[in-house]
């Protein structure tokens, strides 16, 4: 299931999933399927991963004359982030495809060696934004903007100490991240002021449930900046897979409903050109994951 968070003109966001290329609402769908949903995409994570094959089942159920006066046109609503607001930090993962370490350590401060556990750093909810919204440059803070496409996670429940085996038994679904950073902002090895900056964690364009993507780590992805092809790769390429991260990311904190993990980014980002690529303002940047889709923004400078 394709899960958005959206808006009409007359609405506040609400969450809803696409169904014969129509947005359907999720609170009114609950309405006349006589089973109660949120109309808030953390209140149905909070729900349990199960409450999936409930809805699929109501769906099954349903007439499709039913879905008409609850449905509308994907050009007639505004798509926001998935989770526009998440209750944490979103859980960033460096280094985790080798050809992006090769290129990191040509142009950046890091050594060139494979990591031996998986490097994590965080973002602050504030710094997410929605397709077709801008990432601010603040030329005060940074003149060296860079991209990254990356898969991320979107944990369905509470986990501690969870074993890989059974990792992704505690997935509720992928979106994509374009984990913007200022590469000029880092401090003394530490990376939250060169990614925490406000709309540098764009998302979306929708949160696709577990059952419909049958492995993750086979998901081709890519992103283009100004129509030109930067970065292209797959997922299977990660150094630490899924399993790997929420093994050991579960092993240092515990791991609640709606927590998201940005699993890294292949090689191709601007600091790793020759020479160097930065983004500046008006530059339109396209992040595509197979099965999921493709969101687009454009640099502003403030």
């Amino acid at each position: 299931m394709k899960l958005l968070t959206y808006k009409t003109q007359d609405s506040e966001p609400r969450l809803g999933f696409i169904h014969n290329n129509l947005v359907v609402d999720m609170e009114d769908f609950g309405g006349i399927s006589n089973f109660p949903l949120p109309n808030d995409m953390l209140e149905l994570i909070d729900m349990g991963i199960e409450i999936i094959a409930e809805i699929n089942n109501l769906i099954a159920d349903t007439r499709e004359v039913d879905f008409e006066n609850i449905s509308f046109p994907l050009n007639d609503v505004e798509i926001l982030a998935p989770i526009e607001k998440p209750r944490k930090n979103i859980i960033g993962i460096g280094l985790n495809y080798t050809e992006h370490v090769a290129e990191s350590a040509r142009t950046l401060d890091t050594t060139g060696k494979l990591p031996q556990k998986p490097i994590i750093f965080s973002k602050p909810p504030t710094t997410v934004t929605g397709i077709n919204t801008n990432i601010l440059l603040n030329p005060k803070l940074t003149q060296q903007l860079d991209w990254e496409v990356e898969l991320a996670i979107v944990i369905g429940k509470k986990g501690k100490y969870v074993p890989k085996e059974k990792a992704l038994d505690y997935v509720f679904g992928y979106t994509i991240i374009n984990d913007i950073s200022a590469r000029d902002c880092r401090r003394e090895g530490q990376w939250i002021v060169s990614k925490g900056q406000d709309t540098f964690a764009p998302m979306g364009p929708f949160l696709v449930t577990k059952d419909e993507i049958e492995n993750p780590h086979n998901l081709n992805l890519s992103l283009k900046l100004n129509g030109i092809e930067k970065q292209n790769s797959n997922t299977q390429f990660m150094l630490f897979n899924i399993n790997d991260l929420i093994e050991d990311l579960s092993t240092v904190f515990t791991l609640e409903a709606g927590d998201i993990i940005a699993t890294g980014t292949p090689a191709g980002v601007g600091a790793g050109r020759n020479p160097q690529e930065w983004m500046k303002d008006g530059d339109v940047v396209e992040c595509y994951v197979e099965k999921i889709g493709t969101i687009v923004n454009t640099v502003k400078e403030i």
